[in-house]
């Protein structure tokens, strides 16, 4: 691993946590706009739920793509153009006339921002030692828990006061900046630096390691950003408004920059396979608490602990995939994300119908019945993983 020329490496973490705070934020604003969107667009809360699922799902599907593009062109100009070129999906999403337009647009913000998240993850992975990895990671998740906390609380507040439209255009203004900003951001140099994408993609489906994690991955996706785009629809189907609703939604992202706080500090003590199992279990407390009452009480814990969840199960998980095919760290990065949020956007859709008839209960048990043997099994596999590398 060699260290490229340029500012000092906290500098350009700073620059990475940056561009994901920003890519963060596109993603989580639209959970607490769903039922002012439909309102304003005389469409039911099934249908609005599209314009999320398919952004998720493009998310996911393009994240190989990009990962491929990150090999062969390079981490950063792959970041500098989803961030400059989103700039258009985000502005027809804050025009959308009607929900075609709006549901084609943010899907192509979607794969857009899709790059951002992955090469930014690869670009740690590339620079920063194993030995702080794990912290370095954990910083780049806290600063997307605060993108997610600052998404879902200002979305909120757009929504009750009619300016959903402005929660699209104002991250991507911002991106933009950043794209041109980042042209002092150094390139990394890489490991098998001259393979073709075929061949990463080879390494990667020959490492059983790896798939294992691409599939834990797909299943965490659905358990904890699909299920969780329901949570403030949950609490204004209760007769709460969208600011309410998404202030006691937007304690997921405060809890999850708690709870990396804490990580950080235990880590090294639990162990991988702990963290993994822990978070699972915090998932299901989360989420069960949501399937009990769908009252402010209930949902602000839900959010609370899924945060908890979330911090302590995906930043493990994450670093997991940086180390199985190192080789081929772009495409498992890649790979990984796609599987995240391909899981996110089959959960968004699956779920959408009991959304519309309000079964939040159902919903949401059913997120926490999934999300226990998830953490059970990931953790014995990261704790097998673990003897075999020894």
């Amino acid at each position: 691993m060699t260290e490229a020329a340029g500012p000092p490496l906290e500098s350009r973490l700073r620059l990475l946590r940056a561009a994901a705070f920003l890519s963060t934020f596109d993603r989580f604003a639209i959970g607490p706009m769903l039922v002012t969107i439909a309102a304003d667009l005389r469409i039911t809360l099934e249908e609005v739920a599209a314009a999320a699922s398919l952004y998720y799902l493009l998310y996911g599907l393009m994240q190989p793509i990009w990962g491929m593009l990150s090999d062969r062109l390079g981490r950063v100009p792959v970041m500098r153009l989803a961030l400059m070129a989103a700039l258009v999906p985000g502005l027809l999403s804050a025009l959308a006339p009607n929900l075609a337009v709006l549901v084609v647009a943010r899907a192509f913000a979607g794969g857009l921002f899709a790059a951002v998240i992955p090469a930014s993850l690869v670009y740690i992975g590339d620079t920063v030692p194993i030995s702080t990895r794990q912290k370095a990671l954990a910083d780049q998740l806290a600063t997307s828990a605060v993108a997610t906390a600052f998404a879902i609380v200002l979305a909120g507040v757009a929504a009750y006061l009619g300016l959903w439209r402005l929660a699209f255009a104002a991250p991507v203004l911002a991106s933009f900046s950043l794209g041109l900003f980042l042209a002092r951001l150094p390139e990394p140099e890489r490991e098998n630096g001259n393979a073709g994408p075929l061949a990463n993609v080879g390494s990667v489906i020959r490492r059983p390691w790896a798939v294992l994690v691409v599939l834990l991955a797909l299943v965490e996706g659905g358990v904890i950003l699909g299920f969780l785009t329901y949570l403030a629809p949950a609490l204004e189907a209760g007769g709460y408004n969208a600011a309410a609703s998404g202030l006691a939604v937007g304690l997921y992202g405060l809890a999850t920059l708690g709870w990396t706080w804490v990580l950080k500090r235990a880590a090294d003590r639990l162990g991988k396979g702990a963290l993994i199992s822990l978070g699972g279990a915090l998932l299901a407390l989360g989420y069960a608490a949501g399937a009990l009452s769908q009252d402010l009480p209930s949902i602000s814990l839900a959010a609370c602990l899924v945060g908890g969840g979330f911090a302590f199960m995906h930043s493990t998980l994450q670093t997991w995939a940086t180390e199985v095919a190192p080789e081929a760290r772009a495409t498992v990065i890649s790979f990984f994300a796609a599987a995240l949020f391909v899981g996110s956007g089959l959960a968004t859709t699956a779920a959408a119908p009991l959304a519309e008839e309000s079964a939040f209960g159902t919903l949401f048990a059913l997120a926490a019945l999934v999300a226990l043997p998830l953490g059970l099994l990931g953790g014995l596999a990261r704790r097998r993983y673990a003897a075999r590398e020894e």
